[in-house]
């Protein structure tokens, strides 16, 4: 299939300049996507980031050649991108368990992160509805907040998010500005790819600036795949964003357009196994 040939052209890219600084956008230029698009989904697909899994490839081949050769720790962390010996030896500690001059010596236990490799899977034995909308420009007022996407913190600290907004009066507040649209957003912002971060929104539809301890800003006009999530909140919708990275966008011929992705939360019980809600993500069709 495209998507596979085009994942594993990116992962030879990468391995071929893994002593070489690396854009993310020549990175994604080599499968044929946008920045934002590949780091979604190739986080999706492998459960890393782009950035870490280079991190892990480089620490994992400057273990091998301390192992097995006698470079300078100096000229190996210089080798794998790190400015400082320190720098080097502290990554190094996290992956390894251990300092580069300890790799030296015989018997020691090394961790090796492999090459990854993408094959086909057969899955689709259940069908993903959808539809297609176009939708102009909006405004949006809500609050923001910054989260990791190393090791799916992510995942772990937008539900938190949600859950201090429901406490602190946000969401009550929120539903005063919306001007008698109930739906909430959670608007996933572009990724920081140098610091493996993603600005998420709580946020409703309104064209007035925004009030003190807020922040206002543009969704443009889009064309958007629109999923529905049945059951409770955040296992259900989790599930369905995986599906759309692992089964949706490999099977169709639709690619991400870049730009934010949201969800919609209509009124009701999120932990109920019958709530309603909805992803929004902007899509072309592939060149």
């Amino acid at each position: 299939m495209e998507w596979l040939n085009r994942m594993k052209d990116a992962l030879d890219y990468m391995e071929q300049h893994i002593t070489e600084p690396m854009n993310m956008d020549e990175i994604a230029k080599t499968a044929c996507s946008s920045p934002f698009h590949f780091q979604r989904l190739f986080n999706m697909l492998t459960g890393v980031t782009v950035a870490e899994y280079i991190r892990k490839r480089r620490l994992t081949l400057a273990a091998q050649e301390l192992a097995m050769t006698q470079p300078r720790v100096l000229d190996v962390a210089l080798k794998y991108g790190y400015d400082s010996p320190e720098a080097f030896t502290k990554a190094f500690r996290k992956a390894h368990g251990i300092t580069p001059s300890a790799a030296r010596e015989p018997g020691t236990v090394l961790k090796a992160f492999p090459r990854l490799s993408f094959h086909l899977s057969l899955k689709g034995d259940k069908e993903m509805d959808y539809r297609i909308v176009h939708k102009e420009a909006f405004n949006v007022v809500g609050k923001t907040m910054e989260t990791s996407c190393r090791d799916g913190e992510n995942l772990r600290e937008i539900p938190r998010f949600w859950l201090k907004c429901n406490e602190d009066g946000t969401y009550n507040k929120l539903l005063e500005l919306g001007e008698g649209v109930h739906d909430l957003l959670g608007i996933c912002a572009e990724m920081n790819h140098e610091q493996e971060t993603l600005t998420y929104w709580i946020a409703v539809e309104n064209d007035a600036p925004a009030p003190d301890g807020y922040s206002t800003t543009i969704i443009p006009a889009a064309t958007w795949a629109v999923f529905t999530s049945i059951g409770p909140m955040p296992n259900a919708i989790q599930s369905v964003w995986a599906r759309i990275f692992q089964e949706w966008f490999p099977g169709t011929g639709y690619e991400h357009s870049g730009g934010p992705e949201f969800e919609l939360y209509p009124p009701g019980d999120p932990s109920s196994e019958d709530y309603r809600c909805e992803i929004w993500i902007p899509v072309m069709t592939k060149s």
